[in-house]
């Protein structure tokens, strides 16, 4: 697995997000970046009245992305990637942002209506965006990205998460932990989207408001070391002249692939998941909830993944041997007080919990694609269940093995499809305002790009 990962994290799947991010970008005039008081007000303006909020939505992406992405993520991004590693999140995210606009005005404009409410991702706008030539394959595509996005729920989306949660209280008992956390996902997946969004609208706010005033509150208290800090950041992401030779050259991959790889954990954009949140939002158009899925990838990466990776970097936790969860505890709770590693470790668990039913509910789109059949999501359900239980349990060292070539995989194969349903695609693909598209092709008007009537 190291060594199929090597390539697909290390190489393959950074190239395609940075290039490819960097091309969209171009395409879509950086818009989110130099006009920045249009896009608030898109963000402002984006509901259009009834079923999910786009609000709702954001939270239910957001609840699938915060959590333990920001903290085990960053923190083993930074224990083998080192502090480099921190540069090149910020990098990827940067360049992921014209990304997830893209794969969320596609999931908007290739959803499917459901009773009262919608829902879609990003296998719909595989198999909806390619010739009728190309229709079979791009179903198999479709399904195949099915197949690895429950995959993925089921490893990163509930054992990962449980295998986080369940380290961070040692005289607690794992597995009823697990219990505990697979009976209220349950309860709430049962519910379906609308369930799980009401929760995630009353859970995410909260917790990522205590977690950034309890953050910021020790770098300001830190403030005198943050330059050195910073300054490591920038100076191990470019080390190739401080270290000789073959082992710069390797510190900086390892960089790149830790960096790059736990920014996909993290924030999922490229991965192709968080279309399955934002496509039962009721927003006045595609180019709405993609300015949603913008400010995803910067509340997630760009705020609470920096403000992680500062504490630990101003902590001497790495020198302590620490990694994952545990550095994070030690971090806050040696730079604030032993109180601090216990509320940090429950919002932990909160988040880990919210990523739980979240994942679960990107599973069911998943299996509605493959076939909607209500034997297949009670089994699915009692898997995420087991799943949950079984991550207290299982060895770290593969399951993170496995999560990076899961994520890795979807991630190309999400975003070379992205690539070709944007800049090669057909019907609707071509019409939603903001998605590259040529400039001077049938998608554009007057041959210039336009970001819909709200941008």
């Amino acid at each position: 697995m190291e060594a199929v990962n090597n390539i697909l994290s290390g190489i393959l799947a950074p190239f395609l997000l940075i290039v490819c991010g960097l091309v969209f970008g171009f395409r879509q005039r950086f818009f989110y970046i130099l006009h920045p008081v249009r896009f608030v007000r898109t963000l402002k303006d984006a509901a259009a009245g009834g079923g999910i909020s786009p609000v709702r939505a954001l939270t239910q992406a957001l609840a699938g992305t915060l959590g333990v992405g920001n903290m085990a993520g960053v923190a083993t991004a930074v224990s083998a990637g080192g502090a480099g590693a921190v540069f090149w999140m910020w990098v990827s995210a940067l360049c992921a942002m014209s990304l997830k606009y893209a794969e969320v005005a596609l999931g908007v404009g290739h959803r499917r209506r459901d009773g009262d409410g919608y829902y879609g991702g990003a296998m719909y706008y595989i198999k909806d965006t390619f010739s009728r030539r190309l229709r079979r394959a791009a179903a198999v595509f479709g399904g195949v990205f099915a197949v690895l996005c429950l995959i993925n729920s089921l490893m990163t989306g509930n054992i990962e998460q449980m295998k986080a949660a369940a380290s961070v209280f040692p005289f607690f008992p794992p597995i009823v932990l697990g219990g505990i956390v697979a009976a209220a996902a349950f309860t709430v997946n049962v519910g379906r989207a609308k369930r799980v969004s009401a929760v995630t609208f009353r859970l995410i706010p909260l917790l990522s408001a205590f977690y950034m005033a309890l953050s910021l509150w020790i770098i300001f208290a830190n403030i005198k070391e943050v330059p050195g800090a910073l300054a490591e950041i920038f100076a191990s992401a470019f080390s190739l002249k401080s270290v000789g030779g073959g082992i710069g050259g390797y510190a900086v991959t390892r960089a790149v692939r830790f960096g790059v790889t736990r920014g996909i954990f993290s924030n999922e954009a490229g991965l192709g998941t968080s279309p399955s949140a934002h496509a039962a939002a009721n927003a006045k158009s595609p180019h709405h909830q993609g300015c949603f899925g913008i400010f995803e990838v910067f509340a997630d990466t760009i705020v609470l993944c920096s403000m992680t990776a500062l504490v630990i970097l101003l902590s001497d936790g790495r020198a302590m041997g620490y990694d994952s969860i545990p550095l994070v505890l030690y971090s806050y709770s040696s730079l604030a007080g032993e109180w601090a590693g216990y509320a940090v470790g429950a919002s932990v668990i909160l988040f880990a919990f919210a990523t739980v039913i979240c994942q679960g509910a990107y599973g069911e789109v998943a299996l509605k694609y493959l076939g909607d059949r209500a034997w297949a999501r009670r089994l699915y359900l009692l898997l995420c269940a087991a799943a949950c239980i079984a991550g207290t349990v299982i060895p770290d060292g593969f399951m993170w093995q496995a999560a990076d070539m899961t994520v890795s995989l979807m991630t190309v194969l999400n975003v070379t499809c992205l690539a070709a349903a944007c800049f090669g695609g057909r019907g609707k693909s071509r019409e939603i305002p903001g998605v590259p598209v040529a400039v001077r092709g049938k998608g554009a008007r007057g041959g210039r790009l336009t970001y819909g009537r709200g941008g």
